[in-house]
């Protein structure tokens, strides 16, 4: 489990992002592409194109983690999804 702090940012980038992609991968697209320094401590997230695999990227002072998670959302169903808590929103809110 993470504990971060008040001061911690977390950056979305834009876009979809190749989820082969690992350590040094992400590192050139945080330092690249979002113009931002990797050692921070602040946490960088990552989606793929269908929105379904997440990849987090975060400094802890001793090292790189790289988390990844894949959520389920069914297929049929056509609402918004706050992917943080995999919990259906109604569309519009």
């Amino acid at each position: 489990m993470f504990g971060f702090g008040p001061a911690t940012r977390i950056y979305v980038a834009a876009g979809s992002t190749d989820m082969r992609k690992g350590f040094n991968g992400l590192y050139g697209l945080v330092r690249d592409r979002l113009e931002c320094d990797p050692t921070s401590g602040h946490v960088f997230l990552f989606t793929n194109a269908r929105r379904n695999r997440l990849k987090l990227v975060v400094y802890d002072g001793s090292g790189l983690w790289v988390c990844a998670k894949k959520v389920s959302i069914p297929r049929q169903s056509r609402g918004l999804y706050d992917v943080s808590r995999s919990k259906r929103l109604e569309r519009g809110r």
